[in-house]
């Protein structure tokens, strides 16, 4: 077992919310099952609930318990009791919560302090000013920023002027749950402990990339929200960006903080912009209709129970997005990098396809040009697509044939969540997998034009029925180099 980090504080902001009962706290418990939190570690709930601390185990062991395994119930006790909840009137004028958690915490400014922040972006500032006002900020914090990380590149630095009055730049974690995904740590492994990648991994031999967030669910009750975030916001500046730098990064000098994070920098920066007329040509977007679903009939994005009417705004919003991307550099000029998110599609699947160019003389028939799948989820692993001959007497006949990696039966250990690995390493201080300030800005940079180009445009997105793979005007931006999505070359 690996040395255990120091002990720490992690004050959870929203600890009773979606979140923190469906990630955070089953991560937590499952890091303390392996035996990676030390002893004295502290978890502290802070919401408006009212709950004392009985209280809020007891909703932890009613909600949670259900969702992890629990194999050992003297674990699951000990989880337990690290759990504290502290009430707060958040942005209110009544201050007796703040001062609750100052004295939780005193006499123990030695230890790692982690204030995660899961609550809305705006709050994110104010929250932080809160924690200097009472003296709860010392060398040894680190603060967590959950995603999105504002709604455009000018709150976008707002939020990151605000946060970073208060903390270091070292101090702050921007966290992108996708980057903690063991497929996506073997990508870095794939591309750079292994030879026989690299002289391939260019221009000349690939000849597109689709990265693609596929979700089966809708938006019920959370209407309000998506109406002002969107598939581009939501899932696109931080989720499929993130993947496009992995796989088009240079090779780092060195496995360390800052060297990942430079060279993702660099191939933001590189990325050609989508602005006025080319963002119909490259983008499309769209919004689920009434359709079918897991066999079942669902409504469509205006008419998912939400308590609300829907807005012009809601009939404005992108439940679907995709983009045909460029990066413009010597590695990879020319080769499009097509991103591709919606909800209500037909499966669940999150992956990365490189499709290779085809052989540049084929002396068979029937052949087909190899890919390289990696699949975050639902069952991580990698393929890579070869062409085969089936066996047979008489003319030779070719199938493509996966070379697969299976995490869940290579590996005899537990594949764990995005969240443990992402949060074992604010507990160590180890930043690698998290956006840096310029980073997220960067991103931002370039989805703007985009997304002031739709608001702009009196177009509503195109329909899609629920329970098919998107619009039209998604097939049509493959479609017209001659290429396809992945998952209708397979058919």
């Amino acid at each position: 077992m690996s040395e255990l980090p120091q002990s720490a504080d992690l004050i959870v902001f929203g600890g009773t919310g979606d979140l923190s009962m469906r990630k955070l706290l089953p991560a937590l418990y499952h890091c303390d099952r392996d035996g990676r939190l030390s002893p004295e570690t502290r978890i502290i709930a802070m919401s408006r609930g009212g709950l004392d601390d009985a209280d809020f185990r007891g909703k932890v062991d009613a909600q949670v318990r259900g969702a992890v395994p629990i194999d050992d119930l003297n674990v699951w006790e000990r989880f337990l009791g690290r759990l504290h909840h502290v009430s707060v009137d958040i942005g209110g004028e009544d201050t007796a919560g703040w001062e609750r958690l100052g004295a939780m915490l005193a006499g123990h400014e030695q230890r790692t302090r982690v204030f995660y922040l899961a609550s809305p972006p705006m709050t994110f500032g104010p929250f932080c000013r809160q924690l200097e006002r009472v003296g709860l900020v010392t060398p040894a914090s680190r603060v967590v920023l959950e995603k999105p990380l504002g709604r455009d590149l000018a709150s976008a630095r707002r939020i990151n002027d605000e946060v970073g009055a208060i903390f270091d730049e070292r101090q702050i974690h921007r966290i992108d749950h996708y980057l903690g995904k063991e497929t996506v740590q073997n990508l870095l492994v794939l591309r750079f402990a292994n030879a026989f990648l690299e002289p391939i991994w260019n221009s000349l031999w690939i000849d597109h990339v689709q990265i693609t967030a596929s979700e089966t669910v809708g938006t019920p009750g959370r209407r309000g929200y998506y109406d002002h975030a969107g598939a581009l916001r939501d899932m696109v500046q931080n989720h499929l960006l993130q993947l496009l730098c992995l796989v088009a990064m240079e090779p780092p000098s060195r496995n360390d903080r800052e060297a990942i994070r430079d060279e993702k920098v660099k191939v933001l920066q590189a990325l050609r912009p989508i602005v006025g007329g080319e963002v119909d040509r490259f983008t499309v977007r769209g919004q689920y209709t009434v359709g079918e679903s897991g066999g079942e009939q669902v409504p469509g994005y205006l008419d998912e129970p939400d308590g609300t009417a829907p807005t012009e705004t809601s009939r404005r919003v992108e439940t679907f997005a995709a983009i045909r991307a460029e990066v413009k550099n010597w590695r990879w000029a020319g080769v499009p990098f097509y991103l591709r998110t919606g909800k209500r599609m037909p499966h669940r699947y999150s992956e990365i396809v490189v499709q290779f160019k085809d052989v540049p003389h084929s002396i068979f028939p029937g052949s087909a040009p190899n890919r390289l799948v990696l699949r975050l989820q639902p069952s991580e692993g990698i393929q890579l697509h070869i062409m085969a001959k089936e066996p047979g007497a008489g003319e030779v006949a070719l199938k493509p044939v996966p070379l697969s990696l299976s995490f869940a039966e290579t590996f005899t250990t537990r594949v764990p969540e995005a969240y443990e690995r992402l949060l074992m390493d604010v507990l160590t201080g180890n930043p690698t997998l998290f956006m840096r300030r310029d980073e997220v800005e960067a991103a931002w940079r370039w989805i703007d034009p985009i997304l002031g180009e739709w608001e702009a445009h009196g177009t509503l997105p195109e329909p899609y029925p629920a329970g098919t793979s998107g619009p039209a005007g998604a097939h049509e931006l493959l479609g017209r180099s001659g290429r396809t999505w992945h998952e209708e070359a397979s058919e």
